[in-house]
């Protein structure tokens, strides 16, 4: 496959961003401490109405995230709906609702001193075709270049652009090779700016250490954090994980105690035996510590900037106290490698406010003070 012949020729284990990369290690300061701007330009496909676009969350939102502190937005942005202004009708581009009402806020976050990373966030089907499909890395490369070459007359060191949220490839030299050949069509046309790029299968720690550094010393690497998933996703419908959704009030931190009554709530044997499991994992700020040192680790020996581009525990039902310890020990610990953060979510089931479409958020404090934001 041609994507993974471009990446056998352009990056090599030998090649660790060997090349002068304090640029990018200087860029990273713009992202510290973030807030993914989520379900706004992304995972609502078929709804990215002006209406909806322009009440979900709003300039007033963007003065907010600034006053609380956050030195970054994280935009999630669907690549489908910008194929129609940016490659088939690029003429009228000026006029198409998705991209002006973007380009509308990327305007206001940078005007106010906020980076802003271009996330492209595709639904699962564009992942597999990426991955499957012959052709469509090519498709997408070109969606990339004309996106970049959109946003690179903007202030590179406030504009960062990310490959692809959460890769769902198996194979980790597959997405390496793809995602090198994204890399260098965006670098093509985006010769100042940095771009940010994630191990396969979801950006977990685990696909980060396999990730080869690619020879573009001008990326800053990224990797996600959820875990333990049993405590940050409790409750959570949509997860593939057969017990979650059927789990509540599971505590952080737990003790090998909490066993006997996390089994109480789950219907299998399976089940059962992955709650007993989480609970004798005994998980805590060391046990966050043993995983994420190792990532910082990683990019430490590498000599390449590290971020964390999500982390966040659903809050319907955890514990409120234990959610923010939750997220005071993750965000802590990330401080203490070097590492920044972008936290999920703004206004979504993550949030760190709670908001109506066409209303003032309403700031969740301890939120914000377990990001160390508030006193």
């Amino acid at each position: 496959m041609r994507p993974i012949i471009i990446f056998l020729l352009i990056t090599t284990s030998t090649l660790v961003a060997q090349n002068n990369n304090s640029l990018a290690f200087r860029r990273a300061e713009h992202l510290r401490h973030g807030i993914n701007t989520s379900e706004w330009f992304a995972q609502e496909p078929g709804r990215y109405t002006a209406e909806r676009l322009r009440n979900y969350t709003d300039v007033n939102d963007i003065t907010l995230i600034k006053q609380m502190g956050f030195d970054h937005i994280r935009l999630s942005i669907d690549p489908e709906p910008l194929a129609q202004p940016l490659i088939w009708n690029p003429k009228g581009a000026a006029n198409d609702v998705f991209l002006s009402e973007l380009d509308k806020i990327v305007n206001a976050a940078e005007s106010q001193g906020l980076a802003v990373i271009i996330d492209v966030h595709p639904q699962s089907d564009f992942k597999r075709r990426v991955r499957e499909e012959w052709g469509f890395a090519d498709k997408f490369a070109d969606l990339w270049r004309a996106l970049a070459t959109h946003y690179a007359k903007l202030n590179p060191d406030l504009t960062f652009f990310e490959v692809m949220n959460e890769p769902e490839d198996q194979d980790a030299a597959r997405w390496m090779g793809i995602q090198a050949h994204l890399v260098a069509a965006i670098r093509g046309v985006a010769p100042q700016n940095t771009i940010v790029v994630s191990g396969a299968r979801y950006s977990d720690i685990d696909q980060l250490l396999q990730l080869e550094a690619l020879a573009d010393s001008n990326l800053i690497y990224n990797f996600h954090f959820y875990t333990p998933h049993d405590f940050t996703h409790q409750g959570a419908s949509w997860s593939a994980e057969i017990e979650f959704h059927l789990t509540k009030g599971v505590p952080y931190p737990v003790k090998p105690q909490d066993a006997a009554r996390l089994r109480e709530q789950v219907p299998t044997p399976l089940e059962k035996y992955e709650v007993t499991q989480y609970a004798y994992d005994n998980w805590n700020a060391d046990r966050i510590a043993s995983e994420i040192d190792i990532a910082a680790d990683w990019a430490r020996e590498r000599h390449v900037p590290l971020t964390c581009n999500e982390f966040g525990a659903y809050r319907v039902y955890a514990n409120p106290d234990q959610r923010a310890a939750w997220i005071h020990d993750v965000r802590s610990i990330m401080e203490k490698d070097g590492i920044g953060w972008t936290m999920w979510d703004y206004r979504g089931g993550f949030g760190v406010v709670h908001k109506e479409d066409g209303k003032s958020a309403e700031t969740d404090h301890a939120v914000l003070k377990a990001l160390g934001l508030e006193k």
